[in-house]
């Protein structure tokens, strides 16, 4: 059944509708981010927007767990940025978002690769020395360069400092030990998936948030869906047997969006044309989507 084809029912709100409307000031913006250029393994990671967008037409903006409706928020979908690969991509992404964190509640960036992490944090803030980071992520992204492996360091590089940063899900056989060395070397917190087997998310949540926003500075959030399980995102071409599972990042989405310190959150590494015929991969994005704004409505 295509989305043209979905029944309509007035009583059943579809969540892509709140964003139907322009609101320059609204709560919560969306942006898509395109980027696939710099990607260490090919990637069609620029199909994933738009094809988020077609995915919330799938669900409702009701809650029931936290009993919310997201539509009693203001929402605007900023379009995608064009070409936002390479440095003069990395420039049209930051004047992009630029202004977001002044006009917005909440910025959610769908990618594209990993590399939107750097472009889209250093386009909120000019000045990185006062504010935290928190990864949900299978891998440390501390690799040198310019790729999707590289957007922790470079922002480190930047000026981030290394103590404001908390990953969460580094899994094993993902990483090397030199780049393990770097993230202990500069201070960061990491907590291994290994770790998340005995710990709940809303425990590992609570800690990042207490070390990343720490005298109250402003978070930005990366949820690389390679986190989670491969057999839950078959369209994360990097994500691994053993990883969370969807429930968890969803969870985690939900629970640093409802923080008033996190500003902005980006969803990346989903290749749109390797997912399953069911969309396991991009329906879980769609689903992060509205956890973040579920969170977002409880503040």
């Amino acid at each position: 059944m295509t989305s043209a084809t979905l029944p309509n029912d007035p009583q059943w709100k579809r969540a892509n509708t709140v964003f139907s409307v322009s609101n320059p000031s609204a709560d919560f913006a969306l942006i898509g981010i395109p980027a696939h250029q710099s990607s260490i393994s090919p990637t069609n990671a620029h199909q994933t927007p738009g094809a988020v967008r077609d995915a919330l037409t799938r669900y409702s903006t009701f809650s029931t767990s936290a009993a919310i409706d997201i539509a009693g928020l203001t929402y605007t979908d900023l379009g995608d940025v064009n070409s936002p690969d390479g440095v003069e991509g990395n420039a049209r992404v930051q004047t992009a978002v630029k202004d977001a964190i002044n006009n917005h509640k909440l910025l959610v960036a769908v990618g594209g690769d990993n590399s939107i992490t750097y472009s889209v944090a250093s386009g909120l803030w000019a000045d990185l020395t006062n504010v935290g980071l928190i990864t949900f992520d299978a891998h440390h992204d501390l690799r040198d360069g310019n790729s999707n492996g590289s957007p922790v360091w470079q922002l480190v590089q930047a000026g981030l400092p290394g103590k404001n940063i908390v990953q969460i899900g580094i899994a094993d056989f993902a990483n090397s030990a030199e780049y393990s060395a770097r993230a202990k070397e500069n201070g960061i917190t990491v907590i291994s998936r290994a770790e998340l087997r005995t710990r709940s998310m809303a425990d590992v949540v609570k800690q990042a948030l207490e070390i990343a926003g720490a005298g109250g500075r402003e978070i930005y959030v990366d949820l690389d869906v390679d986190v989670c399980d491969r057999s839950v995102v078959p369209a994360c071409p990097a994500a691994m047997p053993g990883g969370i599972s969807a429930d968890e990042l969803r969870q985690g989405a939900f629970l640093v969006a409802a923080d008033r310190r996190v500003r902005a959150i980006d969803i990346t590494e989903i290749d749109a044309s390797l997912d399953t015929p069911d969309q396991r991969t991009v329906r879980l994005a769609a689903l992060l989507v509205l956890e973040a704004a579920a969170g977002l409505a409880t503040r």
